[in-house]
C-alpha cells in the first residue's frame, strides 16, 4: 500500500508542481500581460477606424455642403452681374473728362509739340576742355622731376 500512496502522492504533487508553475510564473504573468495588451490595442484600432470612417463622413457632408453653398454663390453673382450690365450704360457713353477739358488739353498737347518742333540741335564740333589739344600736369608726356631723392 505504500507504492500506492507514493505513487498518488506523486501524482498529486506533480499536478499541484503543474499548476503553480503555470499560475504564478513569471513567463505566464508576461503572457497574461502581452495578451491583455494584445486586446486593448485590437480594440483600440477598431475604436480607431470607427473614428476614422466617421471623420470621412463627416468630412463629404461638410464638401457637399461646401459645393452647395459655392453653386448657390455663383448664381448670385451671375444675376448680380446681370443686373449691374442692365443698369450701368457702356463705358464709352461717359466721358472720363469734360469736353472742354479735353479741349484744353489737346491744346496743352499741341503747345508742348510745337515748342519741341522750334528747337534746333547745336553741331558741337570741337571736342570736351578735358581732352583739349594741350597737355597739362600727369597727362603730360614729359617725364616729372623728383623733389625728395637722398
Amino acid at each position: 500500500m505504500s507504492i500506492v500512496i507514493g505513487i498518488i502522492v506523486f501524482i498529486v504533487g506533480n499536478l499541484t508542481g503543474f499548476f503553480a508553475n503555470r499560475y504564478l510564473s513569471s513567463s505566464n504573468q508576461q503572457q497574461q500581460k502581452l495578451a491583455k495588451q494584445a486586446t486593448q490595442s485590437e480594440s483600440a484600432l477598431v475604436q480607431y477606424k470607427l473614428d476614422v470612417a466617421q471623420h470621412l463622413d463627416s468630412s463629404t457632408k461638410l464638401l457637399d455642403q461646401m459645393n452647395t453653398t459655392c453653386k448657390t454663390a455663383i448664381q448670385q453673382m451671375e444675376q448680380s452681374t446681370k443686373l449691374l450690365q442692365q443698369a450701368t450704360p457702356p463705358a464709352d457713353s461717359i466721358p472720363f473728362f469734360s469736353s472742354e477739358t479735353q479741349e484744353q488739353l489737346a491744346e496743352t498737347v499741341n503747345l508742348r509739340h510745337s515748342k519741341r518742333d522750334k528747337k534746333s540741335t547745336e553741331v558741337i564740333s570741337e571736342a570736351p576742355l578735358d581732352y583739349s589739344g594741350n597737355p597739362s600736369g600727369l597727362f603730360d608726356d614729359s617725364k616729372q622731376s623728383v623733389t625728395n631723392a637722398s
